[in-house]
C-alpha cells in the first residue's frame, strides 16, 4: 500500500512539475491574480489521476489484494473470538443453572 502510495505521489509531483513549467512559459494560462499556485496544484492533480488510473492498474490491484487478505484475517480473528466468548458465556450459565438446583437438594 505504501508502494503504491508513494507511486502516486511521484506521478502527482511529475506532473506539478509540468504544469509549473507550462505556466511559467506562458503555454497554459497563469490564473487569476494570486490563484496562480492553486491553480497549478489543481491542474496537476487533474492531469495525474488518469495517468495514476491507468498506469498504476497493477500495482493498485495488487494492493487490494493484500487488502482483502487483512479483512479476511481481522474477520476470522473475531469470529474465533466471538466464539471462545460464547463458550465461556454457555459454561458459566450452565454452572449458575446447576448451582441453584444443588442448593435444593441439600434442604
Amino acid at each position: 500500500m505504501l508502494r503504491y502510495t508513494l507511486m502516486r505521489l511521484g506521478i502527482f509531483v511529475g506532473c506539478l512539475v509540468v504544469v509549473w513549467g507550462l505556466v511559467y512559459s506562458e503555454v497554459v494560462p497563469r490564473g487569476l491574480g494570486a490563484s496562480n499556485g492553486m491553480w497549478v496544484v489543481l491542474l496537476a492533480l487533474v492531469l495525474s489521476a488518469p495517468i495514476s488510473f491507468v498506469v498504476l492498474r497493477k500495482e493498485r490491484d495488487r494492493a487490494s489484494v493484500k487488502i482483502v487478505e487483512r479483512v479476511d484475517r481481522a474477520k476470522a480473528n473475531l469470529d474465533a473470538n466471538r466464539s471462545q466468548e460464547d463458550d465461556v458465556d454457555d459454561s458459566v450459565r450452565a454452572h449458575q443453572d446447576a448451582a441453584p438446583a444443588q442448593g435444593q437438594t441439600a434442604s
